[in-house]
């Protein structure tokens, strides 16, 4: 792809991101002319608005499989990988405020199922080194973690994400540490 093509699309996507996510509805024309491109642009790779928003949905899934990635949730210390994927978590739902759970189509469905499950690994981990308490209902620390930093990403912008880590750190080990 050509640089400017690239460019092009990147400013789509983000704007896209942007925009749905404050209204599921706004249209292509509407995003394109914010990412400062013509909509027959959009729609020489999105043929139409659902795929522009699979367009998306699939950008933000590429970015968490990567804070996944250098989290390093199943080796990294306990600590140190929940602050890894709590500050990254919060940079990409930042940049990519659009909500995962209305991710379309079944191969993307199951890239976030993974997702979830490598966070229900990790938090099972996070149990079995003493990290977590046990006796927690199933995924009711991952809720949490998921919780928290959106919390953290959405609710709270005066906090950087390295902050807003601590905080979600704070949190998750003060309020489900061992007793």
């Amino acid at each position: 792809m050509r640089a400017d093509a690239a460019r092009n699309l990147d400013a789509v996507l983000q704007t896209g991101a942007r925009l749905l996510a404050l209204d599921p509805g706004t249209s292509v024309a509407a995003i394109a002319e914010a990412a400062g491109v013509d909509r027959r642009t959009v729609y020489r790779r999105f043929k139409t608005r659902e795929a522009l928003m699979a367009g998306v949905h699939l950008a933000k899934l590429d970015a968490c499989e990567k804070v996944f990635a250098q989290a390093r949730l199943d080796e990294a210390p306990v600590a140190v990988a929940l602050h890894r994927y709590a500050e990254g978590i919060i940079t990409v739902s930042r940049q990519w405020p659009v909500d995962l759970q209305q991710v379309q189509g079944e191969a993307a469905a199951a890239r976030l199922r993974r997702l979830f499950e490598q966070l229900d690994a990790f938090m099972l981990r996070a149990v079995h080194e003493g990290s977590v308490r046990p006796g927690l209902p199933d995924r009711w620390a991952r809720s949490l973690l998921v919780h928290l930093t959106n919390v953290a990403a959405h609710e709270m912008p005066e906090l950087t994400p390295a902050q807003g880590a601590d905080m979600v750190a704070q949190s998750l080990f003060t309020g489900l540490g061992p007793t």
